[in-house]
């Protein structure tokens, strides 16, 4: 199968949209993207541009992404965070997953990071195989923390 891997184009955000939600539906919570085709635009592209994006193009399509963003670590320095890798369901098994991949990793080098960053879900056993196959340190022994828009709201109500 052949494919190429470039920088994501604005004109490409309803593709990518679509594979989000794709993975959304792949685990198991397809009710939960709320970002719009608009917001990739304007996050991705804007004057405050907030996310760097690799598109995997097979005939004119967009079979996968790496979406990616700058983090600092205070006992690291600058690090990038990996978002998502997002395989289309179709292309998966094609070495894809590794191009993105690579490429990731290739650019977080370029700019001298000391970390690159991500999470993945505990059930999805292939994707761990394939992580830890390329070298990567599954952390088990950490849990993700986050406040939604909700608890964001809720926490700022009650601040004293």
């Amino acid at each position: 199968m052949s494919f190429s891997i470039r920088d994501a184009r604005k004109e490409d955000m309803g593709q990518v949209l679509a594979l989000i939600n794709e993975l959304a539906e792949f685990e198991k919570d397809p009710n939960a993207v709320e970002v719009t085709e608009e917001d990739l635009v304007k996050d991705g592209f804007g004057e405050s541009k907030r996310f760097h994006c690799f598109a995997a193009e097979k005939e004119g399509s967009i079979v996968g992404i790496a979406l990616i963003y700058h983090r600092y670590s205070t006992w690291k320095g600058p690090v990038l965070h990996l978002e998502d890798l997002i395989v289309s369901e179709k292309m998966r098994g094609s070495g894809l997953g590794t191009a993105l991949l690579n490429e990731v990793v290739k650019y977080g080098h370029s700019l001298g990071v000391r970390r690159i960053s991500w999470e993945v879900l505990d059930w999805n056993e292939p994707a761990i195989a394939f992580y830890e196959k390329k070298g990567a340190l599954v952390r088990r022994d950490w849990d993700v923390v986050q406040l939604d828009e909700k608890g964001i709201k809720n926490y700022i109500e009650n601040l004293n």
